[in-house]
């Protein structure tokens, strides 16, 4: 349906850009030439300038908005797009005296977002987003239509053309908002699902463009698109993956943030930024090789703050094969990981970014030493699940000795599980003996390095 009259739009776009010194934080020109071709836009020109504040009438003055008005007429331009946020009256006022249709970034956006949603729920929220950001700008081409009918066979309910389209918009919208209320219920049954069953859930986010989709492809080992354009992710992509000492996660690829991000596409998304809320972990995934690269970090970190996001963070410097980083991981006082550097496209630091993930979900690592007894291959067939095991031999009695790389409260949990009780338990680095039944247990001195040259004797203690 067609609510309002506008100038028709079309791909040749002339871009305007200001510099306005009393914004605290500015919109990049960069990032918005990257947003226009990501829309499929032809620029044709930009024009730019300075302001100490917007323009009330036309954002940009009225001697800039006649040089646009110029631009637009010799170039033939179908399309002027802002890289800022205009109001009804300013987009009304501009297409009045340029004779073509005008775009604000939140527009622009918006038109990003509905070129690649390609799922039910991701076509929906979208369309919420545009009647959200449309209902404010129903007023602009209805001035005309203002009154009521009148006269034999024009009679209606008494409501104005405005009033009629503000109601059906309204409609439709509460329409969309069950819809989405359904998926969201969908959602919530899935995440209850993995939940019950211990299943952590590890979520991707980040500024777009920074290689969130491709570090999920290495994690996953799976082929979701991924390209060198902004919000080349729309819709979420869950999998299952077998993480290295911790077992099955829930990896989830979500949609890329991106300063200044228009309110209505937050509110639309929630359902899907509920994958964000609820996950066990965050992997921030960011763009080392950016020269705005801690403006994106606060982007990122303020649409966190608005959604009420409180797991914890790991940041993930990505693209590090563009910079003088290495594959490593930087730990906070408390031993807890905070940041690893990784390089997505060229499968660096993966490593790294596996036992820090590890250490995170389960706790810090510890090397032991298992001597198992005959009947734990339940349990050596979970460790090799795990991934942790990094070296096996049999002693003299014919017995198994595993080396393995594990967090002390996850070796518990498995003991448990397994009901592998008869053993002794030293700490980390020190050797772990199972015996054979509780009927043959009995202490056993196991003596440990403790990195000072002498062999201390330990005492055990039984899980």
């Amino acid at each position: 349906m067609q609510y309002f009259d506008r100038h028709e739009g079309g791909e040749n776009a002339i871009l305007v850009h200001l510099d306005i010194r009393e914004m605290i934080d500015p919109d990049d020109l960069e990032e918005f030439r990257l947003l226009v071709h990501s829309a499929g836009a032809n620029e044709l020109d930009i024009i730019t300038g300075t302001r100490n504040k917007p323009h009330a009438k036309y954002f940009v003055g009225t001697g800039k908005a006649e040089e646009i008005a110029a631009a637009v007429a010799h170039l033939d331009a179908d399309i002027v797009i802002f890289n800022h946020n205009l109001t009804p009256s300013q987009e009304r006022n501009l297409e009045a005296l340029i004779k073509c249709r005008v775009l604000d970034r939140t527009g622009l956006i918006l038109d990003i977002f509905a070129q690649r949603a390609r799922t039910y729920e991701g076509k929906l929220q979208v369309e919420l987003a545009q009647l959200s950001h449309l209902a404010t700008r129903l007023v602009r081409g209805w001035t005309h239509l203002e009154r009521q009918k009148g006269g034999i066979g024009l009679r209606g309910p008494g409501e104005t053309q405005l009033e009629t389209d503000r109601r059906l918009l309204q409609i439709r919208v509460n329409q969309l908002k069950n819809k989405l209320d359904k998926v969201k219920q969908t959602r919530s049954q899935g995440r209850a699902k993995r939940q019950k069953s211990d299943v952590p859930t590890i979520s991707l986010v980040g500024y777009t463009n920074a290689g969130k989709s491709t570090l999920f492809n290495r994690l996953a080992h799976d082929s979701v698109y991924a390209a060198n354009q902004l919000f080349a992710t729309l819709d979420p992509t869950l999998r299952r993956v077998k993480w290295t000492g911790v077992g099955n996660v829930v990896l989830a690829d979500t949609v890329g943030f991106v300063r200044h991000l228009p309110h209505e596409l937050v509110e639309s998304f929630h359902a899907t930024l509920q994958e964000t809320l609820e996950a066990d972990l965050l992997l921030h995934v960011i763009d080392s090789s950016s020269p705005d690269m801690h403006e994106q970090i606060d982007a990122v970190n303020a649409v966190l703050d608005e959604i009420g996001a409180t797991a914890p963070v790991l940041l993930v410097h990505n693209k590090i094969d563009r910079t003088d980083e290495l594959p490593v991981i930087h730990y906070q006082e408390q031993g807890v990981p905070h940041r690893v550097y990784v390089s997505a496209r060229e499968n660096l630091g993966t490593s790294e970014l596996s036992q820090a993930v590890q250490e995170l979900l389960v706790g810090t690592l510890s090397d032991f030493t298992l001597t198992l007894p005959h009947n734990a291959g339940q349990f050596k067939n979970t460790l090799h699940k795990l991934g942790v095991i990094t070296h096996s031999e049999f002693d003299d009695t014919g017995h198994e000795r595993l080396s393995i790389r594990l967090a002390k409260a996850k070796l518990k949990e498995l003991l448990g599980k397994y009901q592998l009780n008869a053993f002794h338990v030293l700490a980390p680095h020190e050797a772990v003996q199972f015996l054979p039944s509780l009927e043959t247990f009995e202490k056993v001195d196991i003596k440990s390095d403790d990195g000072n040259g002498e062999d201390d004797e330990l005492d055990p203690f039984c899980l």
